[in-house]
């Protein structure tokens, strides 16, 4: 897992629903512009119809998520909030929300009701440690 720092200003606080999410995993893992069709077909698990993505997709595009750009007769969407901010941005919102601001009391919640591992804790416990380094050597 990478560390950098990223700017979610602009989704700061926008939780995504469920089927709004789904889209932009779908726009996310695609490196070039996407039609509606193509969203629609990678919609498995979802019986839409095309205006219904349609709604949806103007939708995300409102909120910023989206750009949409018209080529003849079709819209081809491209995320403009990249997946990492997105993440960041919830993260950091489940950490407020849920564990008063507490990393640990979310690292010990996890391990305790066993969705993390030792070996989760030793990767995070060697991630700290590199980036505890890199802080040093920028000091």
């Amino acid at each position: 897992m990478r560390i950098k720092e990223s700017d979610n200003s602009q989704i700061a606080g926008r939780h995504l629903p469920e089927a709004e999410l789904e889209i932009m995993q779908v726009v996310w893992r695609c490196e070039d512009q996407v039609s509606a069709s193509y969203i629609l077909s990678m919609l498995t698990n979802r019986d839409w119809a095309l205006p219904t993505l349609m709604t949806v997709l103007t939708r995300l595009t409102r909120k910023g998520f989206l750009t949409c750009e018209k080529h003849g007769r079709n819209n081809y969407y491209r995320p403009a909030v990249t997946e990492e901010a997105y993440q960041a941005s919830e993260g950091k919102t489940m950490l407020k929300k849920l564990y008063r601001d507490s990393f640990p009391d979310m690292v010990a919640s996890l391990y305790n009701g066993k969705a993390i591992k030792k070996e989760d804790l030793l990767e995070l416990r060697n991630m700290i440690d590199r980036l505890a380094g890199e802080e040093e050597s920028h000091d």
